[in-house]
């Protein structure tokens, strides 16, 4: 027979469980949110600079302009930016970023490429660190929420090995946000610069609500409308020096938006994960207490059987 007081102890240890996964599901839903007012606030500033820079691509043809952002170069050593969290208790979220980390590394070394590392996050820091693999930078303990201020030390320091000419190419690993219970590991190149995605295309804006008490998704497109700059439009500076002093703002916008996606991908990995997590405790409760009232209803029939029995005897 179960031992009653070991049931109750166990029951009582998976409530507290229960109630610190449920804390941080609702921490973890209001970062989410503040998360979706930060890409608000941030989309017109991202929408003119790339209006300005669609305009400039009609009057100046980008691959005329002899700028080093822009300069195609023999590809022999490739940076790889990998965007991962400094914490866990978030699924699968690090662990597939990782991976595909992992995976283009060792596509590049069966090409015969170099590659050096630039980590954000202590999760994949601490992975390659112990694979003693080539980690230029890395960064940890940042802002759960990411800043503007965070994406231009982060792209400065690639400017910094692109311009130097020690990587020829750089190339973004991140979790891209694509609902609650599902984010993908991408690849995207950031440098040198080209002029794909500068086009006019529709968007998508993630809303984090919630309906009959359940957390949800909505998508809501966004049609992005980028006027040509007028013909007869003087410029006081060369359009390539205008150019010049744009693209780093480009770069700096393209790395916060990433890193903003991969913050959602990991607070929303995490909500899903708390939620099972609690959905978990609440079945082993039931189990627990079910075993608990067996235990309970047995002893107290051993007890009745024993007082039957002793008066009879008597």
């Amino acid at each position: 027979m179960a031992n009653l007081k070991d049931i109750r102890d166990r029951i009582e240890s998976v409530k507290n469980t229960k109630k610190i996964t449920e804390a941080m599901r609702l921490v973890a839903a209001a970062k989410v949110r503040r998360a979706q007012e930060q890409v608000n606030a941030t989309r017109p500033f991202a929408d003119t600079l790339a209006q300005v820079l669609y305009g400039l691509q009609n009057r100046l043809k980008f691959e005329e302009a002899d700028l080093p952002l822009l300069k195609q170069r023999e590809v022999k050593c490739v940076g790889l930016l990998v965007v991962s969290g400094d914490r866990g208790l978030c699924g699968g979220y690090n662990a597939n970023v990782i991976r595909r980390a992992e995976q283009r590394a060792k596509e590049l070394k069966a090409e015969g490429l170099d590659y050096k590392f630039v980590i954000v996050g202590r999760k994949a820091t601490q992975y390659f660190e112990r694979r003693n693999e080539p980690i230029d930078k890395n960064y940890t303990g940042l802002e759960q929420i990411p800043s503007a201020a965070e994406a231009g030390e982060i792209a400065d320091e690639l400017l910094s090995l692109f311009l130097s000419e020690t990587v020829d190419r750089v190339e973004l690993i991140y979790s891209k946000f694509l609902s609650l219970i599902s984010s993908k590991p991408v690849i995207q190149t950031l440098l040198p610069l080209t002029t794909q995605g500068l086009e006019p295309q529709d968007d998508e804006i993630f809303r984090l609500t919630t309906k009959g008490g359940q957390f949800q998704v909505e998508r809501e497109k966004v049609a992005n409308e980028v006027a040509s700059l007028p013909q007869d439009m003087i410029f006081e500076q060369d359009p390539a020096q205008i150019l010049d002093a744009l693209l780093p703002l480009y770069l700096n916008n393209q790395l916060l938006r990433a890193l903003q996606e991969a913050a959602a991908s990991e607070l929303a990995a995490r909500m899903t994960a708390m939620n099972n997590a609690s959905d978990n405790a609440s079945d082993l409760m039931k189990s627990l207490t079910l075993s608990y009232n067996k235990a309970r209803q047995a002893a107290i029939t051993q007890e009745l059987l024993e007082v039957v029995a002793g008066a009879n005897a008597i």
